[in-house]
């Protein structure tokens, strides 16, 4: 005997669907954005914490994050979160990594989709000058892109205490930078509008965390078609004046 379908609802429509909908039949979860801000400051890959001044982990250092408003997107929110916590605007802003633990946050399920933004050390140094802000230098134990979490130092060499997984989200950012280093315009991003070409290779060390050759670096730089001469030399320097490039295409951000 043919089982009977059960007769549909008169006003069998999405939008009445959605009328009737009783989202609280499911369990809730909280989204969060979390923002690794990256430099290369006086040699060393640095990052910018401030100190949570409420529980959980209230005194240890935090990234600059933030909820996700309901009619936010993910992308306004992190840009949101950079602005009001580093008063950075136009910087380049990537996803990152979704950081889903079930216990990373002990006040509520908390799902994170992280964020990395990279600057020069100029704008760097003027968003860590800001009330409570902190430039922390990032010690990576690790080699390559093994990844796995990270220390972060105060300017006098002591380990900072880190709340939530932020130790594992900064390791993932140093991760993810030396993976793209070599076919994105990464290293570009970390200088001023202009740069010399050993300039550039000492950011793609101090990111990569291993020396480079000189020369084959420089001539792989030449090859790429990312820079351009300025024409102008270095000035005010104690040794024969380099000359300065441009990356031929800073329009990633």
């Amino acid at each position: 005997m043919a089982t009977k379908k059960p007769a549909r609802p008169a006003d069998d429509s999405e939008a009445a669907f959605l009328a009737a909908y009783d989202p609280t039949q499911y369990p809730g979860l909280a989204v969060a954005v979390d923002v690794v801000l990256v430099a290369v400051v006086d040699g060393r890959l640095a990052t910018l914490v401030t100190p949570r001044t409420e529980h959980p982990f209230r005194d240890r250092m935090a990234l600059p994050g933030g909820f996700v408003g309901p009619r936010e997107s993910l992308d306004a929110a992190a840009a949101r979160v950079l602005h009001t916590k580093a008063g950075l605007v136009g910087v380049f802003l990537e996803q990152l990594y979704t950081f889903g633990a079930v216990h990373r946050d002990p006040r509520m399920r908390v799902v994170s989709v992280a964020y990395y933004a990279l600057v020069d050390p100029a704008r760097f140094r003027a968003s860590t000058a800001r009330d409570e802000a902190v430039m922390a230098t990032v010690r990576v134990p690790w080699a390559g892109e093994t990844g796995g979490p990270v220390e972060l130092r105060d300017a006098d060499g002591h380990r900072l205490p880190l709340a939530f997984d932020h130790a594992e989200v900064v390791g993932m950012a140093v991760k993810r930078l030396r993976g793209k280093l070599d076919w994105a315009p990464i290293g570009f991003q970390l200088l001023g509008d202009t740069f010399t070409l050993l300039e550039l290779q000492r950011v793609h060390e101090t990111v990569l965390g291993r020396p480079l050759n000189k020369d084959s670096f420089r001539r792989r730089m030449l090859a790429s078609g990312q820079l351009e001469a300025t024409g102008i030399a270095q000035q005010g320097v104690d040794h024969r004046p380099a000359e300065l490039y441009r990356f031929a295409r800073r329009s990633a951000v």
